[in-house]
């Protein structure tokens, strides 16, 4: 028999179904013309190799792109995705050849994730502070923390695992789809139910008796899991860690989750819109890089692109008022 709170969950959470999914048919249909463009412009992405490479590129940014996405749905935003990434490569680089192993650099990687984006939660939530400044401050305290661990490119990955998920063959992508069903899991469990009605409506959701709070913390834990994880998978591809090679991926995240539907108030989205938008950003700058764009010109291309993205559901909204 379900509970008084579980059954305020579902009556927060179904009523908002319809319009997290609005406007996914249309990036679906543009990311699939962004395929068969990259796929006329670089042939041998048809074969196994040819996407275990292109997955390998994406797949960085997608985890990224649902570290920030999580977080957005609460309603926040975190400017430490970056550092985190670099944290994630320098503590895989300085672990997984020593004594702990790989598997034990592997779990540090984790826990240190975990750790600190649970510990960011915490205080943004009970200590009531803005999520921008409380992440902006731990950006500049974990981008110090990865160059104190690690102060040059350095370090080693074993080769095994830099074969295993840099390889010809796209277990990254494996990888990208094991994490998108825990995700469905996730949300079916109650504080992944919390997850939206936080977002929507944390007062209404509170007083009905949804664990907001907890929802909100268990968000920025996993999001630091991700991007730390991130941080271990670009270390794979190198071979080593890099206390900064992580810096660009905190705008990315956010222009892959706004590309993806994903709104700053919270409550709107979805996470395969999310993955959708990361892929998008990642095609997009691989098609303007094939036809000799500027890397001026990519960032301009790029900064238009996510301006129209945000403004077309606002052009909508306005039209349907009007």
């Amino acid at each position: 028999m379900s509970t008084p709170s579980a059954v305020a969950q579902r009556s927060l959470y179904w009523p908002v179904q319809w319009s997290r999914n609005r406007g996914l048919f249309g990036l679906f249909v543009v990311v699939v013309g962004f395929l068969l463009l990259y796929a006329y412009l670089f042939p041998g992405f048809l074969s196994v190799s040819g996407v275990a490479k292109f997955t390998q590129s994406w797949f960085p940014l997608a985890l990224v792109a649902m570290a920030q996405a999580i977080l957005m749905l609460t309603g926040g935003i975190s400017l430490a995705i970056g550092p985190l990434v670099s944290l994630g490569a320098v503590v895989a680089a300085t672990t997984m050849t020593g004594p702990p192993g790989a598997l034990g650099g592997i779990a540090a990687v984790a826990l240190t994730g975990l750790g600190i984006g649970a510990v960011s939660g915490v205080i943004v939530v009970r200590l009531r502070l803005p999520a921008i400044v409380v992440t902006l401050a731990a950006a500049f305290i974990i981008g110090g923390v990865a160059l104190l661990i690690l102060p040059r490119p350095g370090g080693a990955i074993p080769l095994w695992f830099s074969e295993l998920l840099a390889g010809n063959m796209p277990v990254a992508l494996g990888v990208l789809v094991v994490i998108a069903l825990l995700w469905k899991v996730y949300l079916a469990t109650p504080l992944g139910l919390s997850l939206y009605a936080a977002g929507e409506n944390p007062v209404g959701a509170y007083r009905s008796g949804v664990p907001v709070d907890a929802a909100r913390i268990v968000a920025y834990a996993i999001s630091g899991l991700l991007c730390t994880l991130a941080g271990l998978f670009v270390a794979a591809q190198t071979g080593s860690g890099d206390p900064v090679i992580g810096n660009a991926f905190t705008l990315n995240s956010i222009a892959a989750a706004v590309l993806g539907g994903v709104g700053f108030l919270g409550g709107r989205g979805t996470m395969r819109g999310a993955l959708a938008g990361s892929l998008l950003l990642s095609l997009m700058i691989s098609v303007m890089f094939f036809l000799g764009f500027s890397p001026v010109a990519q960032y301009v291309a790029q900064g238009l692109i996510i301006i129209g993205a945000v403004a077309l559901p606002e052009i909508r909204r306005w039209r349907t008022v009007v």
